[in-house]
């Protein structure tokens, strides 16, 4: 089973709820400015890598997570994947597909826009974090959540995709 936490450019909420979910990020308390700005691909993504998967880590399931970008063409890279599962002979349950950009705050779509649309790092990075902050359990809501699915599905047939 593969978890794919999305978003608009893979640089912020997927960077936050797959951290969570992997264990990167605390779920009891809210992670300090140190611990967000060191994770993997956490405002990093460039604007090319957007539509490319990146693997974050395993659950303590073993189930693998990863992060992706859709911009603004989330329907189109929704139908692809779906059409791909069916060419490969890949059952639907094996992909959850987990929309993280609902977790945002407006202080993180500035910032966001700040750091990585104008390259206004020293700006718009502080202002992501501050956001992700504010919002943090949010996403920590979101990613128990998705654990709570997953750990149903091995008794059913889940949804492939949460939104």
């Amino acid at each position: 089973m593969y978890i794919i936490y999305h978003c608009f450019g893979s640089a912020h909420s997927s960077v936050i709820a797959s951290a969570i979910h992997v264990g990167m990020l605390p779920t009891h308390r809210i992670p300090k400015t140190q611990e967000i700005v060191t994770l993997p691909y956490y405002d990093q993504t460039r604007r090319e890598e957007i539509g490319s998967p990146f693997y974050v880590g395993r659950d303590e399931l073993g189930i693998e997570v990863y992060i992706l970008g859709m911009a603004n063409n989330k329907e189109v890279l929704i139908k692809s994947l779906d059409s791909l599962l069916k060419i490969y002979h890949i059952k639907e349950n094996q992909l959850i597909l987990v929309d993280s950009l609902s977790q945002i705050n407006t202080i993180t779509r500035i910032g966001g826009f700040l750091s990585r649309r104008l390259g206004l790092i020293k700006i718009g990075r502080p202002l992501t974090i501050k956001g992700v902050q504010k919002a943090y359990y949010q996403f920590v809501h979101l990613v128990e959540t998705v654990k709570d699915q997953v750990w149903d599905s091995s008794m059913g047939d889940p949804s492939h995709s949460f939104e």
